[in-house]
């Protein structure tokens, strides 16, 4: 084993990656930067200071783009050159921060997971702003891997869940959650609308929101709880009252199944040709999944 060259950060390095075809070494650190060197000479060959430290990375051979998100819960689109790069945008979607990146490259859509428990699709190639969430996990996510031949996204999360996305299905995107003063379904006035309160001498109430149709409402009028699992929900989710009426069996149909790993993962690692995933554990124990059973 012979060295070759050393490449450095001024604090800790949380991500690295080699792209072979370009002979590029990508990695960032603590200390705010994302720097992509030469592997042959060891040159820094660029270097892009982030708002937060990064804790994901992934690349695209074909467009040269870096995506790269961040403690903040921001993703970055770096279009990078041989000595320099370009920001192409930026987008956030998550409350915590970014935890995993999974790009893939044929369907061209990027999976962010985060430690908001949650997993945001981004549908880069489509060229239209559509994001869906999906919300299966307990904890903080901290793995993601997409099946392409099956169309199927893995996840790992610090709960010991392995969760299996069908990504095969039409996903609706989440509504925007609507601000009123008072109730969208009765009119009851919520507790900071003064005015209407003593307008018609009746006690505020709290404001809650239906995620499927986003109106803000009362509890009353959403008192009762359903899966959307085509809006990412496989759990139970607050809805109001009519939104609970229209959902039918069919759209309550389960769009992942759900695996018990019986340790907190930190770490996973898919092998697509024979299916089998690695996860490393809190526990300091590595276990192999043949996954072949459930991604098919």
């Amino acid at each position: 084993m012979n060295f070759v060259c050393a490449y450095s950060h001024q604090g800790g390095v949380t991500v690295v990656l080699f792209v072979l075809e370009m002979e590029w070494v990508l990695s960032t650190g603590q200390d705010k930067s994302f720097t992509w060197h030469c592997s042959e000479s060891g040159q820094q060959l660029g270097t892009y200071r982030t708002t937060a430290w990064v804790s994901g990375l992934q690349f695209d051979v074909e467009t040269r783009h870096a995506f790269v998100g961040d403690h903040s819960g921001q993703v970055t689109i770096l279009k990078l050159e041989q000595d320099n790069c370009s920001l192409v945008t930026t987008f956030k979607g998550h409350t915590g921060n970014v935890t995993a990146l999974c790009w893939d490259p044929v369907q061209r859509v990027l999976f962010s997971g985060s430690s908001d428990h949650s997993i945001i699709m981004w549908d880069i190639g489509g060229r239209k702003g559509t994001a869906f969430e999906l919300q299966g996990h307990n904890d903080k996510v901290q793995g993601l891997c997409y099946a392409s031949h099956t169309r199927q996204l893995i996840s790992c999360g610090s709960d010991g869940g392995i969760v299996i996305w069908n990504m095969d299905v039409t996903r609706q995107e989440t509504p925007e959650w609507l601000d009123s003063d008072s109730c969208q379904k009765c009119e009851q006035p919520f507790f900071w609308n003064f005015k209407q309160m003593w307008d018609s001498k009746k006690i505020g109430l709290r404001q809650h929101h239906c995620r499927k149709c986003g109106q803000a409402v009362c509890g009353k009028c959403s008192s009762k709880r359903s899966t959307i699992p085509l809006m990412g929900f496989e759990f139970e989710v607050r809805v109001c009252d009519s939104c609970h009426d229209s959902i039918t069996d069919e759209e309550r149909a389960p769009t992942a199944t759900f695996h018990d790993s019986k340790h907190s993962i930190i770490h996973m690692q898919y092998e697509p040709t024979r299916g089998w995933l690695l996860t490393s554990g809190t526990d300091k124990i590595i276990k192999l999944w043949d996954m072949t059973p459930v991604v098919s």
